[in-house]
């Protein structure tokens, strides 16, 4: 039995949902660092037991032992602390999926600093306003030259920055700061030059559950990011998303394909899957190629595997029953609303269904089709267990089966669920509104159906009213892309004189379709069947590409601002 994982479950087999939801608990225990209690747990009980994986696009691979991991980021603490890094300084990474990234994150765990990781797209107005709000004291960042130039004109700006950290990518070794570049410091000499002895701090300097371990910048769809908190127990929550929803297994290879920078991160490759003892897969590629990855999944022998919808669908444009993935156990997907033709396409493909689960940076997995649920093509499963969700109506009653409502993790006054964000930083004001009563509000619309499954509707401000009707984005985007012309599409709200507002379809083409109006009055015709008639798309614009956040959330209020004839903002 897993050690780790008993430790902190007291039960960890169940029988049936039901039985799940009813006596699923987690056991928090005093001053729990995840650093400590699980990385240097494993390398202490099973010193050779894998934790990492790693190949990137040039066929380079590096396997990395819990061992390994505890002792580098053991040289690495005592680096940055003389430095000056201590408990509660905040250090932004930029590392993409960079092996070093689960060095840093540990080391900043064993330090008590405060990680807030950040993709490698972020622009010098970015970088300004992170490490400002934040107050970061040290960036460590690769060696990329966007990534180089974009630090180096913001650095001027962040009075608060004192280090600049570079990881060099490059196999000659050379250190790419050293050409000429000043102020700043290389990673591998800083790991050359410090001690193998690391001990536990006490007292002051030690950590406590309060206190807090990881800020993510939340890529809203509208307005400037916020700070969303989460104390050191966050990693604890997250067992419900690896062992529970993504099934993963000690010793076998999880993969979950997203950048260092976004929460998905902490979702999959990090937290939940070390504490249940899986190897962690991490494929460091430039660019998502479908072709590439499907083949790494077969090369590498992947036991279980989650990507967003998006990448299902640009896997589905290949030939995905050419390659042998009989490995993957379990097939999961979260970041945005599976639609229901991907996953009968995927069960085609692969003769396995895809399970969807559904959070938000703000926690871990919410809603999730558990192995004890048998999934459902367009539906998010069911509530996971200690969060208490809930569907609630606008005055914070809950809803009928088949009546909308939003989704709230309920019962804050009783307790702070594990997992679930603690507020946003530097903002009383926003954390008392959104934690400082009984229930956390999503503001994120679905509806319950009598067997218990959920499905998702949109955002509050996605619903779209047309001729006093509802209409939820999300089922009119599942109708469109079950179109084999469709690859990608947003729906939402545009102005209409008679009706207020009609629904528009911004629609990116599969490859080699010729957008047409013939075509337009094909997909609205498609539509009027797969759905209400009147939810139809009254207008389609045919685009390249669609508007997304850094984090690849749809910009739907930026389409809907263009087409008021209004200013964008965010």
């Amino acid at each position: 039995m897993n050690h780790i994982l008993a430790k902190y479950c007291p039960r960890i087999d169940f029988d049936s949902y039901e039985d799940f939801y009813d006596n699923f608990k987690i056991t928090v225990p005093a001053d729990f660092n995840f650093a400590y209690d699980v990385v240097d747990e494993w390398a202490r009980v099973e010193p050779s037991k894998r934790a990492l994986v790693w190949c990137d696009d040039h066929d380079e691979e590096k396997v990395l032992t819990f061992s390994d991991i505890s002792g580098l980021s053991d040289r690495l603490a005592n680096a940055l602390w003389g430095l000056g890094i201590r408990k509660g300084d905040v250090v932004v990474l930029s590392l993409r999926q960079r092996w070093e990234y689960w060095v840093c994150a540990m080391a900043l765990c064993k330090l008590g600093a405060i990680l807030i990781p950040t993709t490698t797209q972020l622009t010098k107005k970015d970088l300004v306003y992170r490490v400002n709000a934040s107050g970061a004291k040290a960036l460590i960042v690769l060696d990329d030259p966007y990534v180089i130039d974009q630090v180096e004109l913001a650095s001027p700006e962040c009075p608060t920055l004192a280090w600049r950290v570079l990881v060099d990518t490059r196999e000659d070794g050379v250190d790419a700061a050293s050409g000429g570049r000043d102020g700043w410091l290389d990673f591998a000499s800083l790991m050359d030059g410090a001690s193998k002895v690391w001990m536990r701090p006490v007292g002051e300097d030690a950590t406590s559950n309060d206190d807090i371990m990881l800020i993510y910048f939340t890529s809203g769809t509208t307005g400037l990011a916020k700070m969303c908190q989460h104390s050191f127990v966050h990693p604890l929550g997250h067992i419900l998303t690896a062992k529970y929803w993504q099934q993963v297994q000690e010793d076998k290879l999880h993969c979950s394909v997203t950048d260092s920078g976004w929460a998905k991160f902490g979702w999959g490759k990090i937290y939940g899957q070390w504490i249940a003892g899986a190897t962690i897969f991490a494929y460091d590629t430039l660019r998502f190629d479908p072709l590439k990855l499907l083949e790494r999944i077969a090369r590498y022998q992947v036991t279980t595997f989650c990507v967003p919808p998006t990448m299902y669908r640009f896997m589905l444009q290949e030939d995905v029953a050419s390659f042998d993935l009989s490995c993957v156990e379990n097939f999961t997907t979260a970041g945005e609303p599976l639609n229901a033709d991907v996953t009968n396409r995927w069960l085609t493909a692969t003769g396995k269904m895809i399970r969807e689960g559904f959070g938000q940076t703000e926690g871990p997995v919410l809603v999730a089709t558990f192995p004890w649920i048998e999934p459902r093509p367009g539906s998010m499963g069911k509530p996971s267990p200690l969060l208490g969700i809930k569907l609630l109506d606008d005055v914070g009653e809950p809803v009928e089966d088949g009546e909308e409502g939003s989704i709230c993790v309920t019962g804050l006054k009783q307790g702070h669920p594990p997992g679930l964000f603690v507020g946003y930083y530097r903002n009383p004001e926003a954390t008392r509104a959104a934690v400082g009563g009984d229930y956390y509000d999503l503001h994120d619309v679905a509806w319950r159906d009598q067997d218990g499954y959920y499905t998702f509707i949109g955002r509050n401000d996605d619903v779209i009213k047309c001729s006093g009707y509802r209409i939820g984005p999300f089922e009119v985007e599942s109708a469109l892309v079950a179109h084999p012309a469709v690859i990608e599409c947003a729906v939402t709200a545009a102005p209409d004189e008679v009706r207020g507002s009609v629904v528009k379809a911004t629609i990116v083409l599969a490859r080699g379709i010729e957008p047409s109006e013939d075509l337009k009055k094909e997909l609205q015709d498609h539509v009027k069947k797969a759905t209400a008639p009147y939810k139809y798309p009254r207008i389609i614009e045919f685009v390249e590409e669609l508007p997304k956040t850094i984090g690849g959330k749809i910009k739907r209020a930026q389409i809907r601002a263009t087409d008021e004839g209004g200013a964008w903002d965010g």
